[in-house]
């Protein structure tokens, strides 16, 4: 019986063991309730349309803060971190405006050259024949380099961007888990708040410059942000800018050392880079779901949602449909529509750094294939604990000389 089945358990993606749950709820009941769960009753969107459904009517479903959030669990009260994606528009439409042009065209044309030759220090500098955590080594370096540069963060303190990353993600349930209360969390992102704060403060006393601080600290629409308000949305950015492109970064190599056919086919043909990077996203699908709120009685896929129920879009399963996405299971870059999935979220909340993400990896995988490295898988994968990000805290590999 479906009942019995609750995807909401964080130990089902660290034992990467999610998948048959998702199918079955999807071929028996895909708009499915959980009436019992650690984080009360909730409903269980498992189907690409149905999702979509869901993320392009903000009106219905809303993602604010006051209602719960974007997280299968609840924001405790009176400990709320607002941030744009945890807001429903106009206040939504004015924040994330402030932020985009980071990830516009001309931007990430700019910081191409940049990113490129980052990587290509990255790859030169890793041993051969030896064994290496390639996700400290690769993953977690490029993306706290390119924080560090969104930010204009002081360059040798940048790991600090991705401890916060870290921090802001974890789930207080886990033994290894890098902060163990909420408290101490919220310590934490209160030092961060310090730390951003006081450049915030150098930022608004110059001339506008382009990054992310300047721009918000010069922004109407973000200029008198509540502290609580400051905290939520600098972790927001810092998350955005880390963990899926991180995740993306690690899952994808693998991926790639488990299908060598799939990369041959890129070896033998460049013009199937882009469609590498966005099975890539779509196979890892680093954000596991995202919450709303019914701010109405509706109905989805023939199910009535009542007014204040939670509503849970399970990315992970959206992208395994198998009635929107052929063989979804396969890791395979030969798509017709490669870029149609889930992991980016869609209408108003899609992720605003989504063309940058695209661009790492695709920057990343170049050069590894241009440097046909023979990388090894030297042991398992150490997984998150959580079911909201997708994540992989560690990877050893080797590179045969």
């Amino acid at each position: 019986m479906t009942e019995h089945i609750d995807v909401s358990d964080p130990q089902l993606y660290r034992e990467d063991a999610w998948a048959p749950h998702f199918a079955r709820l999807r071929r028996e009941d895909p708009v499915h309730r959980h009436a019992e769960s650690p984080y009360g009753p909730y409903w269980s969107v498992t189907r690409f349309a149905d999702i979509r459904t869901v993320e392009l009517d903000h009106g219905t479903y809303s993602s604010d803060h006051s209602l719960g959030g974007i997280q299968i669990a609840d924001q405790a009260k009176g400990r709320e971190l607002p941030n744009f994606i945890r807001m429903d528009p106009p206040r939504h439409t004015a924040q994330r405006r402030t932020v985009a042009p980071i990830a516009a065209p001309s931007s990430l044309a700019n910081m191409e050259g940049t990113i490129r030759q980052r990587t290509e220090a990255v790859l030169d500098g890793l041993p051969r024949n030896e064994t290496f955590d390639w996700v400290d080594r690769v993953s977690t370096e490029l993306t706290a380099m390119m924080l560090a540069t969104l930010f204009d963060f002081p360059w040798a303190d940048r790991r600090k961007l991705t401890h916060w990353s870290d921090v802001a993600i974890a789930n207080i349930g886990a033994e290894d888990a890098v902060v163990k209360t909420d408290a101490e969390r919220m310590a934490e992102l209160t030092q961060m708040a310090d730390i951003m704060g006081a450049l915030w403060k150098e930022r608004a006393a110059q001339p506008p410059k382009f990054d992310l601080i300047s721009m918000m600290a010069h922004a109407e629409a973000t200029q008198n942000l509540s502290p609580r308000e400051f905290i939520g949305t600098f972790g927001l950015l810092i998350v955005g800018g880390n963990d899926t492109t991180r995740n993306s970064m690690t899952g994808g190599l693998m991926a790639m050392i488990e299908h060598p056919e799939e990369v041959a086919k890129v070896r033998a043909n460049a013009a199937l880079l882009p469609a590498l990077v966005s099975e890539t996203i779509r196979y890892q699908t680093p954000v596991i779901h995202m919450r709303r709120t019914a701010t109405r009685d509706t109905e989805l896929a023939g199910k009535a949602i009542a007014k204040g129920d939670k509503v849970v879009m399970w990315y992970i399963s959206g992208n395994r449909d198998e009635t929107e996405i052929e063989e979804p299971e396969r890791f395979s870059v030969g798509r017709a529509k490669p870029r149609h999935h889930l992991a980016f979220g869609a209408g108003i909340h899609r992720c605003v750094g989504d063309r940058l993400a695209e661009m790492q990896l695709s920057i990343l995988w170049e050069e590894l294939l241009k440097r046909d490295l023979a990388i090894e898988l030297a042991g398992p994968p150490v997984r998150l604990y959580s079911n909201f990000i997708r994540g992989i805290r560690a990877l050893p590999v080797i590179i045969r000389a």
